[in-house]
């Protein structure tokens, strides 16, 4: 039995340049660190433009991929939710970083 798990927060940091400029481009590959339940995570955000909306993938620390939705980048803020697999259950988590340096 599937069990799904919604409206998870995960704040963070994330690395773009220009990140206090509303026309800073957040298009590009970056690393991310957050936390989740007090524990400390990394993982590679691939973000790209689809036509005039943001898309992207996520990949975290244990290799998995995640489709990206509702992604947007606005006051140097990163938010998109994202879908995760975890032991038969689909846990729906809320990503907001906060943009910090240019790496």
């Amino acid at each position: 039995m599937k069990a799904i798990l919604s409206a998870v927060l995960a704040v963070g940091l994330c690395g773009l340049a220009n990140a206090g400029d509303e026309k800073a481009d957040p298009v590009g590959t970056w690393k991310c660190e957050y936390d989740i339940g007090g524990q400390k995570r990394e993982s590679t955000l691939v973000i790209k433009k689809d036509g005039e909306k943001l898309a992207g993938t996520m990949t975290f620390q244990d290799k998995q991929e995640a489709k990206l939705r509702d992604v947007a980048f606005k006051g140097g803020e990163l938010t998109f939710t994202a879908d995760r697999e975890l032991k038969d259950m689909k846990i729906t988590v809320q990503y907001k970083f906060q943009v910090e340096g240019d790496t």
